[in-house]
C-alpha cells in the first residue's frame, strides 16, 4: 500500500517534468520470494522501473570493462524530436530545435541537464533526487499519520524506514530500466568497490521473484520448498556460502524435481538433495548461475535473447582459480 500510495504521487509531482516517468514498484528478493534467511530483519527491496520522459530516448549500451563476470550497462540519454508533436503538447518546447535562451527561458532543463553526468544517467544523482521526492511526499500520504519516517543513507538506492512505536519496517527502493520487454533490468544495486556512477548493473531479480511466484501456484498447501530455502540460508549465515548460492541450488532443484514432492513427508528428503547438490556443486567448483542460459525456464518468464542463448555463468569460477578458496569452502561444508 505504502509503494502504491508513493507510484500514484510520483505520477503526480512528475507529470509534466523532465524527469524520468516512474512505474508500479516491483517487489523483489527474499521477502517477498518468502524465505528471508532473518525473519526479524527483513529488508523490503523494490524495484522501480523508469522509462524516459516526453522529448527523450534511453539506449542501453554494455560496458566491455567491467569484471568478466558481471553484466553492467551505461543509460545513455538521448533528446528526441517533439517538433511534429506540438500540437499534442503545446507546453513543451523541442529540445533540439527551438533557441537555446527561449528553451532557458521558458522550459525547465532536460534530464541530461539533471541527472546526467556527460551523456549518460547518473546513479548517484538519481538516488539523490530520489531520497528528496520521497521526504517531500511523505507528509501527503495516508501512512504519514501514523508511521515516522527515517531516511537511511545509501548512495546507490534510497532506503528509510517507516516506525509506529509498536512495529518498524525496513524499504529500499532500487530503480532501474526495462531490457526491451523483459524481465531483465539494469538497476542501481550495489556494484564492486569503486563501481563509476554511470555504470548500471544487470539484475535478474523480477525473473527470479516470477519463477517463485510461478512455482506457488503449482505448490500443494503443504509444499515446504520455501521452509527448506530458509532453514539452509539461515544455517549458512557467518559461513563463506552467500545466501544466492542457496537460492541458486534451490531454484535449480524446483526446476528438476516436481512441486509435488516439496509436500511436508519430503521434507528431510528435499533437505538431503540441497545438502548433496551443494556438495557436487563444489567437488566440482561449478554452479550454473540459474536464470542466464536456462532453456527450462517457464513461458512467462522473459528473457532478451542474448541472454536465453548465453552459455550460464559458473557461480563458483573463483573456486576453479583459487585453491585456498576452495579448500577454505569444503572445509565450511563440513562445518555446515
Amino acid at each position: 500500500d505504502l509503494m502504491d500510495n508513493y507510484t500514484i504521487y510520483f505520477g503526480h509531482v512528475l507529470s509534466n517534468s523532465f524527469y524520468p516517468v516512474l512505474q508500479r514498484a516491483i517487489g523483489v528478493g527474499s521477502a517477498f520470494e518468502g524465505w528471508s534467511p532473518r525473519e526479524q530483519d527483513v529488508v523490503y527491496r523494490v524495484l522501480i522501473p523508469m522509462t524516459p520522459p516526453r522529448g527523450h530516448s534511453f539506449h542501453l549500451e554494455l560496458d566491455s570493462a567491467g569484471q568478466r563476470h558481471v553484466r553492467n550497462f551505461r543509460v545513455r540519454v538521448q533528446l528526441e524530436c517533439t517538433c511534429s508533436r506540438e500540437q499534442q503538447a503545446e507546453d513543451m518546447l523541442c529540445f533540439l530545435h527551438h533557441p537555446e535562451e527561449e528553451l532557458r527561458r521558458n522550459q525547465d532543463p532536460s534530464l541530461l541537464d539533471t541527472l546526467c553526468t556527460g551523456s549518460y544517467l547518473d546513479v548517484q544523482k538519481t538516488a539523490r533526487w530520489f531520497y528528496q521526492l520521497v521526504r517531500a511526499i511523505w507528509p501527503a500520504l495516508p501512512q504519514s499519520h501514523n508511521w515516522h519516517l527515517v531516511l537511511l543513507p545509501s548512495t546507490r538506492s534510497c532506503q528509510f524506514k517507516v516506525t509506529n512505536g509498536r512495529e518498524s519496517f525496513r524499504i529500499e527502493m532500487l530503480f532501474g530500466v526495462r531490457r526491451g520487454d523483459s524481465d531483465i533490468f539494469v538497476s542501481s544495486q550495489p556494484g564492486y568497490a569503486g563501481t563509476p556512477s554511470t555504470l548500471w548493473l544487470e539484475t535478474y531479480e523480477v525473473a527470479e521473484v516470477k519463477f517463485f511466484k510461478h512455482i506457488a501456484r503449482q505448490a500443494p498447501p503443504d509444499s515446504l520448498h520455501l521452509r527448506c530455502l530458509q532453514l539452509f540460508s539461515r544455517l549458512q549465515l557467518g559461513t563463506g556460502f552467500s545466501t544466492y548460492t542457496m537460492k541458486t541450488i534451490v531454484m535449480h532443484l524446483l526446476n528438476t524435481i516436481p512441486v509435488s514432492q516439496w509436500r511436508r513427508r519430503h521434507f528431510l528428503r528435499r533437505l538431503g538433495d540441497i545438502n548433496v547438490n551443494l556438495r557436487c556443486c563444489l567437488e566440482k567448483k561449478c554452479l550454473n548461475h540459474f536464470i542466464i542460459g536456462n532453456k527450462r525456464l517457464p513461458q512467462e518468464i522473459r528473457l532478451p535473447l542474448d541472454i536465453a542463448s548465453a552459455e550460464p555463468p559458473n557461480l563458483f569460477h573463483h573456486l576453479a582459480w583459487y585453491p585456498v578458496a576452495h579448500s577454505q569452502a569444503m572445509n565450511e561444508y563440513q562445518d555446515l
